[in-house]
């Protein structure tokens, strides 16, 4: 479901004239898109979090 998801914003950041980069140093805007149901994952989100955050 994330993925379909992931793929609306993506479609609709593109409309809007934004274009994408797997590169986070290029990137203006970060959009994270998760669900966790599990500490595992809660972890892991607060981690990726932790990286966006020093760029």
């Amino acid at each position: 479901m994330n993925e379909y998801d992931s793929e609306i914003m993506a479609g609709l950041l593109r409309e809007s004239n934004y274009s994408l980069t797997p590169n986070l140093e290029e990137a203006d805007l970060v959009i994270l898109n998760t669900c966790y149901v599990r500490e595992k994952v809660k972890q892991k989100v607060y981690s990726k979090l932790g990286e966006i955050k020093k760029l």
